[in-house]
């Protein structure tokens, strides 16, 4: 069993080099369209990571808009049908598309893997369909979720502090409100936070409940972990609310994307119960199974310790 844990740990160790100190980034492409008169725009993406998000995402204009280099030029009837992105969801989890009118308007796009074509009407008027926002959301908070390792081991050191008992299901209820409800107050403006300070707080609440699972002490966590998962629950939905900043809310059916992008995140947050469990039920018939927890548990808290060292050097700098 030692020689289980050092191995372990090493693995622990060998992953923190590689894994990002921001855990739960996803991989999103900017677009940026600028009418400078009717049917007139100037066109560019953002600056990729690593390498021009030109040699991975291609965008297929309406059919009477032609592209010349950054301009775009679309006649009468102005930016009208259907444009898509080509490439979106391999490198790139979704492509974010703004739209600045001449008007003085400006509308946002989203565009990912399972919609990666959006209808154009030549104007600032947004009719898209609730349900198309709905699932392309929805989509959105699954796909953030399950990128997200810090706020997924979290969930997992819930499970390992807690067991799957009926307390299991108050405590990931606490969690779920807590974060709902900082995600939609950051969302819509109402609380804003430096991102660096809560990032630090992610890692160090990963540690925490680590720590916390690995003994059997009668704490304050053991005796209330719903409480734990609610306090913590309310940094990590600043943390959903910075990605969701970043793709942007349409101004029609604000509210709808902003429910269904929660709803995606509780899915991807459930499809990792369900994993575990199963996991759980397997292990179970095998006893030396049992003897992996203590080393699984040094390992998150190693991973969540060096982003904690990470994210607080970020904070100071």
């Amino acid at each position: 069993m030692r020689r289980l844990l050092i191995c372990l740990m090493a693995l622990a160790a060998a992953l923190s080099a590689t894994l990002p100190a921001f855990g739960h980034e996803m991989s999103m492409a900017e677009m940026q369209l600028r009418e400078t008169r009717h049917g007139e725009f100037l066109w560019q993406w953002g600056a990729g990571e690593k390498r021009p998000i030109a040699q991975d995402l291609t965008p297929v204009w309406p059919q009477a808009c032609a592209a010349e280099a950054t301009m775009l030029r679309c006649g009468e009837a102005g930016l009208a049908g259907t444009l898509s992105v080509r490439g979106v969801g391999e490198r790139y989890s979704a492509a974010v598309v703004r739209v600045f009118w001449l008007d003085g308007q400006t509308r946002v796009y989203t565009l990912t893997k399972a919609q990666p074509s959006v209808q154009l009407y030549g104007a600032a008027d947004d009719p898209r369909g609730m349900g198309e926002i709905a699932s392309a959301y929805t989509l959105l908070g699954v796909e953030h979720i399950l990128g997200g390792i810090d706020h997924l081991l979290f969930v997992v050191g819930l499970l390992f502090l807690v067991g799957f008992n009926r307390q299991l299901v108050l405590t990931i209820t606490a969690f779920t409100a807590a974060h709902s409800l900082t995600l939609a107050s950051s969302a819509l403006g109402w609380l804003t936070l430096r991102a660096a300070p809560v990032e630090a707080t992610i890692a160090l609440s990963i540690v925490l409940v680590a720590g916390e699972a690995l003994h059997q002490r009668n704490t304050a966590a053991r005796r209330w972990p719903a409480l734990v998962a609610f306090l913590f629950g309310l940094v990590h939905g600043l943390g959903f609310a910075g990605a969701l900043q970043e793709i942007g809310l349409p101004e029609n059916h604000l509210l709808v994307a902003l429910l269904t992008f929660n709803v995606g995140v509780e899915i991807g947050q459930l499809m990792t119960v369900g994993a575990c469990w199963c996991l759980w039920r397997l292990a179970s018939r095998w006893p030396a199974a049992r003897r992996m927890r203590t080393a699984l548990l040094y390992m998150i808290g190693s991973i969540a310790a060096y982003w904690s060292w990470l994210r607080i050097t970020a904070v100071l700098a």
